[in-house]
């Protein structure tokens, strides 16, 4: 048993093992995109959803899309381009 007072070497990132999400990850973003592209859309419709205190709230919906749109570029020119940044 480990004393909870002990003060706890933190994990290296060597013994940390990640979980496979058996889906790659360009495909998650994209569907979370697509996801907040949906929400734009309802808040588009939906007159009531964006007025008096609520008109940001278009605005979220529209990071979330600009932000997936961002990742997945990002996620799609690979790992090993860093070697080229000085």
């Amino acid at each position: 048993m480990t004393d909870p007072a002990a003060p706890r070497r933190p994990a290296s990132p060597d013994d940390v093992e990640v979980p496979d999400p058996g889906v790659r990850t360009t495909t998650l973003v994209l569907w979370g995109t697509l996801a907040w592209l949906a929400v734009l859309v309802v808040l588009l419709l939906a007159p009531p959803l964006r007025a008096g205190d609520r008109s940001w709230w278009v605005w979220v919906p529209v990071a979330g899309a600009v932000g997936g749109v961002l990742g997945y570029g990002y996620l799609r020119r690979g790992r090993g381009n860093a070697r080229f940044a000085d």
